[in-house]
């Protein structure tokens, strides 16, 4: 099959879902053409990244409205190369404020749409149902509890499963990957996972280091790692960490053998939570915005979590510590807390398999990569 694809990503989970997707239509295609917003993860798949995603990560209302003038230089551009390159199919991952506005250019020139990963519309801005039945073809959503919003709305859907299903998968004790990374095996070791977006490092990387300087006046023992997110560089967090009297690590290595190398972690609210779910580490999940944005989310969220974990099994399982409660004091409680008590495994192994059992069918990326190419058949 010869055929022109454009995908758009804005956010570093969105390049590792999409790269998983285009390696699958590759494998089925390879005469595929590939181009548009990404990344790293999507280079390595064989897209040509026109944009790099780094020029839209920006997460909070207020932030948003800051690098707005940049934002809709980047979405001009696109709307540009969708009417000079017309590709045969439009597949956009999430980050709906962009993607749904270019959704709309694409539906207006003719191009097929298929939006990949479904926006928050169980969560707040339910509205946005309506916009996609206009400009969406086809919905292909990770969770089955999504699937009958998008059917009553008369939007063609199909849930293709969570590719972290089978993309997650622990090859490595904890004792293992602190050997493979150089960590000491016997000392404990603190992940600080303050998210993939500058403005989350910017807010919660700080609190993240003071409360491990802490626990480490307390642990002396103890070994402090941050993973090196797609999107970030070294130049970004270098300053931060050089800060702190602590020896902290930058890890930049295979996340999910760092992820097994923690003992405990603090991470910012994402995809990756999920993914430190499905490892079985125990964690609590921390987020702080600007207090307009605060706000105003306050009044448009329907729903009482913030984690994926508790949201798709409608459960408290991770402790969500927000907005004002972030603080150095709570982060200090709650790592410590992971750190000592005896149960925390456990407790860890029984999160891990409620999160699986309700993240739906396996297969996801190739499940994905089918119906895209259904469409692009018919």
């Amino acid at each position: 099959m010869n055929a022109n694809i454009m995908v758009v990503v804005g956010e570093a989970s969105g390049d590792a879902h999409a790269a998983r997707v285009v390696t699958a239509l590759k494998q089925r295609a390879p005469a595929l053409n590939i181009s548009g917003i990404g990344g790293d993860k999507l280079r390595a798949a064989g897209m040509d990244v026109t944009i790099d995603f780094s020029e839209l990560a920006v997460m909070g209302l207020v932030e948003v409205l800051k690098k707005y003038r940049h934002l809709k230089g980047v979405f001009n551009q696109m709307v540009e190369l969708l009417k000079d390159q017309r590709p045969d199919l439009l597949i956009l991952v999430d980050y709906p404020g962009f993607n749904l506005k270019l959704a709309k250019q694409a539906k207006k020139l003719g191009i097929p749409v298929v939006y990949y990963i479904s926006p928050k519309v169980w969560a707040w801005r339910k509205g946005r149902v309506k916009t996609i039945q206009r400009v969406v073809d086809k919905m292909l959503v990770l969770f089955p509890f999504e699937v009958p919003i998008y059917e009553q709305a008369g939007v063609p859907v199909n849930c293709v499963g969570h590719p972290l299903v089978d993309a997650v998968k622990r090859t490595l004790t904890t004792q293992q990957a602190k050997e493979k990374l150089g960590l000491q095996q016997d000392n404990k070791v603190i992940g600080l996972f303050p998210g993939s977006r500058r403005s989350e490092v910017d807010i919660l990387l700080p609190l993240m280091i003071q409360a491990a300087e802490r626990i480490h006046q307390q642990y002396p023992e103890s070994q402090i790692v941050v993973p090196l997110a797609p999107g970030l560089s070294r130049d970004t967090l270098g300053p931060v960490l050089a800060a702190s009297p602590l020896p902290i690590q930058l890890i930049d290595s295979d996340f999910y053998e760092l992820t097994s190398a923690c003992d405990a972690i603090v991470a910012a609210s994402g995809t990756v939570t999920l993914e430190i779910a499905l490892l079985g580490v125990p964690h609590f999940i921390c987020y702080r915005v600007s207090p307009v944005t605060y706000k105003i989310m306050r009044r448009l969220v329907r729903i009482p979590y913030v984690g994926l974990c508790n949201i798709v099994t409608g459960k408290a399982l991770i402790t969500e510590v927000l907005q004002d409660d972030v603080t150095v004091e709570r982060l200090e409680e709650e790592l410590r807390d992971r750190l000592t008590r005896p149960d925390q495994q456990a407790v860890a192994e029984d999160i891990r398999q409620q999160v699986l059992s309700a993240l739906g069918p396996s297969g996801g990326a190739d499940n994905a990569a089918h119906q895209i190419i259904a469409m692009l058949a018919e």
